[in-house]
């Protein structure tokens, strides 16, 4: 059995975006650890709102090399791109 900690990957939401930002790696015992030590190492001027962490080998991701298969049934659906509809200047940026 490894005596090494597993690995988290750190979200961090700043105070003023909307969503969480993949920010870095670290590793801790458990969850509850893993938060304080991401706080302790990527929120030191208080940037952040929330942290999320999660343990790395729970991330599934796609390979790199797999980008043409996986992407390109989105070109048959062009009905799916942003030319198809009228914003108003009011909405701002998107």
């Amino acid at each position: 059995m490894s005596s090494e900690w597993p690995l988290w990957e750190v979200f961090i939401r700043g105070q003023h975006g909307m969503g969480h930002r993949h920010v870095g790696s670290l590793h801790a015992p458990d969850a509850e650890r893993a938060i304080l030590n991401a706080r302790d190492v990527y929120t030191r001027r208080n940037e952040g709102v929330s942290i999320w962490v999660v343990e790395a080998r729970h991330i599934a991701a796609s390979n790199p090399s797999d980008k043409g298969p996986l992407f390109d049934p989105a070109e048959d659906k062009v009905y799916r791109h942003p030319t198809f509809f009228d914003i108003p200047d009011d909405v701002g940026p998107m």
